[in-house]
């Protein structure tokens, strides 16, 4: 797993800006600007010009629009991850759109807010994304996962990646997908929290994904027992 990155006034979080707003722009970047460890290093208003400055400018967390004149900020965050695998992206958008979340997620997105988010909130989300942490916590997750499972009809084919996993293995992803925290899981399962982490890390590689939330949106491919009752594979 990633050691949790440090930052300090010497060493500020490098925070650049995607929206089609200018007033968006400057209200953020004052905000954030004023904030001791936090350094607004770019911005673009498209997302063209989003992906050639960016990576030249090689910020940790990037703010980005869901919505944009010419595509999405979903894409953008997609693009820019696969070169910066370490960068946190953190979505910013005027709905609460669980398809937009589900696909936030799949692209490797470390957070999602409200443009009515309070600044100070706004503040704390870009902190805690640069250390290495999610904004999508276990609830919101669980509630995304419930979503989807709402009609069965709309259940998609296991994946082959799900399919190669162990019993242990897809046991945990379901309790994960469940929001379940590594302490709860092993609690669940008779196993250490040393020996759930071990399984994560291989499930994570086996998926080909790099984050928790990821996994936790392929969970909901797996056949779910009922209660009570162990997989039978």
């Amino acid at each position: 797993m990633t050691e949790p990155r440090t930052f300090t006034e010497q060493n500020p979080i490098r925070v650049f800006l995607l929206d089609d707003h200018e007033v968006v722009r400057r209200g953020i970047t004052d905000l954030l600007d004023a904030e001791p460890g936090i350094s607004v290093v770019g911005d673009a208003d498209t997302v063209e010009h989003a992906l050639v400055r960016a990576p030249a400018l090689r910020p940790d967390v990037a703010v980005l629009d869901v919505r944009l004149p010419d595509g999405d900020g979903i894409t953008v965050c997609r693009e820019l991850r696969s070169s910066m695998p370490e960068l946190a992206c953190l979505m910013l958008t005027s709905f609460d759109d669980e398809d937009a979340l589900l696909d936030a997620i799949m692209a490797g997105a470390s957070g999602y807010v409200l443009k009515q988010i309070r600044g100070s909130d706004l503040v704390s989300a870009v902190r805690t994304v640069a250390s290495g942490q999610s904004m999508l916590d276990p609830a919101t997750t669980a509630r995304l996962m419930r979503s989807l499972r709402a009609d069965p009809a709309d259940t998609p084919t296991m994946s082959p990646e799900l399919a190669g996993l162990s019993p242990r293995e897809r046991d945990i992803l379901a309790l994960i997908g469940d929001g379940l925290t590594n302490r709860e899981i092993g609690r669940k399962l008779y196993l250490s929290e040393k020996t759930v982490k071990n399984h994560i890390s291989r499930l994570l590689a086996k998926l080909g994904v790099q984050r928790r939330v990821q996994a936790a949106v392929l969970a909901s491919q797996l056949e779910r027992p009922a209660t009570g009752e162990r997989p039978v594979r």
